[in-house]
């Protein structure tokens, strides 16, 4: 569900470090007060990262009940905006960016510095 986000209609990231021991009414209030959003918005998926970036929670209304979502990578990191302190809604491009590991809302791909030669 998470990698895929099927029949989500919209998808928003909560920039910036998220505690990730709150539970769905700790997100739920977060995506309301913090970034002034309807958590009760049916297929809206919040998506929140914690400090150490290797997982995510998604956070989702299905219209009679919430579903709380968890996604740990084995190896490796999300490239998690860190910087706007207000949420950005994704595409679905930018979700697969966000999947694949890129910086959603500014993908760079890092220039590879050529080994010097002695």
């Amino acid at each position: 569900m998470l990698a895929e986000a099927f029949g989500v209609k919209k998808i928003v990231i909560a920039c910036g470090r998220t505690d990730l021991r709150k539970s769905i009414d700790g997100l739920a209030q977060l995506v309301s007060t913090g970034y002034d959003l309807d958590p009760f918005e049916k297929d809206v998926l919040f998506l929140f990262c914690g400090g150490r970036s290797d997982r995510i929670k998604g956070l989702l209304w299905e219209g009679t009940g919430f579903l709380l979502l968890y996604k740990r990578l084995e190896a490796g990191s999300f490239s998690w905006p860190r910087t706007p302190e207000e949420a950005v809604e994704l595409t679905r491009e930018q979700y697969r960016f966000l999947m694949n590991g890129l910086n959603p809302v500014n993908p760079k791909i890092r220039e590879i510095q050529p080994s010097k030669v002695l």
